[in-house]
Order: C-alpha cells, then sequence, then structure tokens
C-alpha cells in the first residue's frame, strides 16, 4: 500500500495494560465511524506495514484501545508513536457541499460573481480557522474556509463556488499603497 492511496487516520501514541494492546488517538470529526477497524497500516520506517485488529473498544471519544492479532512486545514497540493510515477507498463517499480536504486539491475557486480565486494547492486545518490556499496568477491566496460561504461543490467540473466578502480577493493581488 502506497500513503499516497491512504489517509491519516491518527496515531498509536501508547500501551494499554499488560496484553499487548495499544492506544489509537483518532485525528477525526466523527470517530463513530472506525469503531470496527478491522486493519489498518502503521508507518514504519517510511513503509505502510498492515496490522489486523482482534479486537477494540474506546479509550475515550477520540481514541480506540486495540488489540492486533498474533502481538507481541516486539510488535508492540515498534508501532509505539507511529501514524496509521487507511486506504482512501474505505473512505464513504460524500455528495453536496461536503467534502474531504484531499478531494479537492487542484479544484478551482470561483467566487458569487464567476471570478477565479484560484486553483487550491492546499488545505491548511492546523489553525483554529481553516482554509484553503489558492495559486492565482502566480501569487498565493488564503481564503478561509467557512461552511456558510460554500455555495457549490461541482466534482465533475472540479470547481467550488463560495460567497466572498468584496475585497478578500484584492488583499492578496492589489498592491497596497503607502500613506503619505
Amino acid at each position: 500500500m502506497r500513503k499516497e492511496d491512504c489517509y491519516f487516520l491518527g496515531k498509536i501514541t501508547r500501551r494499554h495494560g499488560l496484553a499487548g494492546n495499544v492506544i489509537l488517538k483518532l485525528d477525526t470529526d466523527q470517530p463513530e465511524l472506525y469503531n470496527k477497524l478491522e486493519s489498518i497500516f502503521v508507518e514504519i520506517n517510511g513503509l505502510l506495514v498492515p496490522f489486523f485488529i482482534e479486537r477494540s473498544s474506546w479509550s475515550k471519544l477520540d481514541a480506540l484501545n486495540l488489540a492486533f492479532k498474533n502481538s507481541s512486545e516486539a510488535m508492540v514497540d515498534q508501532v509505539l508513536g507511529k501514524n496509521v493510515y487507511l486506504p482512501l477507498a474505505s473512505l464513504p463517499k460524500l455528495s453536496g457541499k461536503q467534502f474531504y480536504y484531499h478531494e479537492i486539491i487542484g479544484f478551482e475557486i470561483f467566487d458569487q460573481n464567476d471570478n477565479s480565486c484560484g486553483v487550491i494547492r492546499s488545505v491548511n486545518d492546523q489553525t483554529a480557522q481553516v482554509y484553503f490556499i489558492t495559486n492565482l496568477d502566480g501569487k498565493e491566496v488564503v481564503i478561509p474556509m467557512i461552511k456558510d460561504w460554500i455555495l457549490e461543490v461541482d466534482r465533475e467540473e472540479r470547481i467550488i463556488k463560495m460567497e466572498l466578502p468584496e475585497g478578500l480577493i484584492d488583499v492578496f493581488l492589489v498592491p497596497s499603497k503607502k500613506d503619505e
């Protein structure tokens, strides 16, 4: 399995008990989707290694207690602190204005007046306000991802139509005038 074909699910943070169990801290808004995992891919030395799950239970709202099949102390030592991935194919399909961040890379954003706001290069979700980073005429443009601003997501045409405040894009494109 290649990392490009997967999405980040979380991280194995620590051991749990003496039976070889580990805690998987999930990085998701919908942890309930992962209560019946059969297997996961753990990144070890740059490779995704499959691990099969014998049983799992909730440790906290966003953390699973996992017991691997054929678990050993050496196996547990190998996975501690490692990132966990699942295949992109395992994600449920979204429709309407819902989307996965990885899915919209390369989509073009248009404002309510059909003006291009650039092609999405990345999505920054590491801050309190998630935002799109686009490239428009060779310049980087940052657009807050506010659900109420999203008017339409067209997967076939690979566009997102948004209602943006007047002047937002100009902040990135129009040179500032110095006060005199």
